[in-house]
């Protein structure tokens, strides 16, 4: 399983031609208390770079843009009910919505965690 990050603030952890996406500690640290969660159907086509889904904190709204090509296979259910659990567990039960990759390619320009750990520490 292998994670990778966008300069966005997304994250992407790919597990076969499946990959779970959501946005890193940094964002939801900067976005402050998520109140509203709009996320992609099943079946939605997304390009890289495209908006894939939209939080809304009490600070403000924010685009999630795919960090890949593909199609949307899942949306986390959990966070129509319970959109802080991006701020409780960003990395995980937080998570965004899932996809097909169509092009494995497109991950080649994206951060390990190291560089984006390097990314986010020169934005300070």
């Amino acid at each position: 399983m292998t994670v990778k990050y966008t300069k966005e603030h997304e994250w992407i952890r790919i597990d076969g031609d499946t990959a779970t996406i959501g946005i890193s500690e940094y964002a939801q640290e900067q976005l402050g208390e998520i109140v509203f969660v709009e996320l992609p159907e099943a079946g939605t086509p997304l390009e890289k770079g495209s908006e894939a889904a939209v939080i809304e904190s009490v600070k403000a709204a924010s685009e999630v843009y795919a960090p890949a090509s593909g199609e949307v296979t899942e949306s986390n259910p959990d966070l129509d009910a319970d959109p802080g659990k991006v701020n409780a567990d960003a990395t995980g039960e937080g998570w965004l919505y899932k996809m097909k990759i169509t092009d494995a390619g497109e991950l080649d320009d994206l951060m390990d965690e190291d560089e984006y750990k390097g990314y986010v520490e020169g934005l300070g």
